[in-house]
């Protein structure tokens, strides 16, 4: 992949976004205020979960320094394959087409060192010069933080609907809590939010402990004024699941699979 833009970018602006997902009905952005809260997890179980109830789907690995979404849809020992119009080529897995620097690079742990205007030259290139087809949900997988790739995403594309991934831990919700204002600083409509890794049930004892605490994303929820979309708890399935790049919305017994099942609902109710 080239990462240098063919003419220079012409950016929109918060209040007039350009329209480059024309094929796309609705551009769902998923982001945290800090790493390590299972962002990619949630949006790439998303993305399953709504191709599991009949949709067009896309997912976008936007998380361009740390592309997690090749192991999590099982895709990353693929490599990138051009059409003849030159256009990439999007992977397909569980119904979803997938495009990711994680599969431009030669290895599956080749680094990207890039400056930020590069970086957001591929986030372009990745969303314009991509044969997705027609999409009823584009799903963003964005970096943590609140830097140029957000900024970049809320000018190039109508984005529908936002999504904040959270755990109760105040460190996580003091970052999710800047997030939250910049996607309303930058006019994204907040769908909700997700609280993973909510709580733990020993399997042996069903005894519950809250590891990161309890009520971040209820507290969130009602200080922004926005929707708690559900609570995904810290489960031994889910991880090993993800690590195997088998996602647990399709792969977990019928209670795990639940959660996500719940959140994509939840959003296709809000949208609609």
């Amino acid at each position: 992949m080239n990462p240098s833009p063919k003419p220079p970018l012409t950016y929109g602006t918060f209040e007039k976004p350009n329209d480059r997902a024309t094929f796309a009905k609705h551009v769902i952005a998923v982001t945290s205020g800090k790493g390590g809260v299972g962002k990619s997890t949630v949006s790439a179980n998303l993305a399953v979960a709504l191709a599991q109830m009949g949709k067009k789907v896309g997912i976008l690995d936007a998380d361009i320094y740390g592309p997690d979404i090749p192991r999590l849809l099982n895709i990353r020992h693929e490599t990138l394959k051009w059409n003849e119009n030159d256009k990439m080529i999007p992977s397909e897995n569980y119904g979803v087409k997938i495009m990711s620097v994680g599969i431009t690079t030669p290895t599956p742990d080749t680094p990207l060192v890039w400056r930020s205007s590069v970086a957001v030259s591929a986030l372009v290139q990745l969303i314009e010069d991509v044969e997705w087809g027609e999409l009823d949900f584009f799903v963003i997988d964005m970096p943590p933080g609140t830097g140029d790739i957000q900024l970049t995403a809320a000018q190039e594309m109508k984005i529908s609907a936002g999504i904040l991934v959270t755990t109760p831990q105040a460190v996580a919700t003091d970052d999710v809590s800047r997030a939250i204002r910049m996607f309303q600083d930058i006019k994204v409509p907040i769908a909700g939010i997700v609280e993973n890794m909510s709580y733990f049930v020993a399997p042996d004892t069903k005894v519950r402990y809250d590891i990161f605490g309890s009520g971040g994303g209820e507290m969130l929820a009602a200080n922004y004024g926005v929707k708690l979309l559900g609570q995904i708890p810290l489960l031994m399935q889910i991880r090993e699941l993800s690590d195997e790049g088998m996602p647990p919305v399709a792969h977990a017994d019928d209670e795990y699979r639940a959660y996500y099942q719940a959140i994509a609902k939840e959003l296709i109710g809000t949208l609609a």
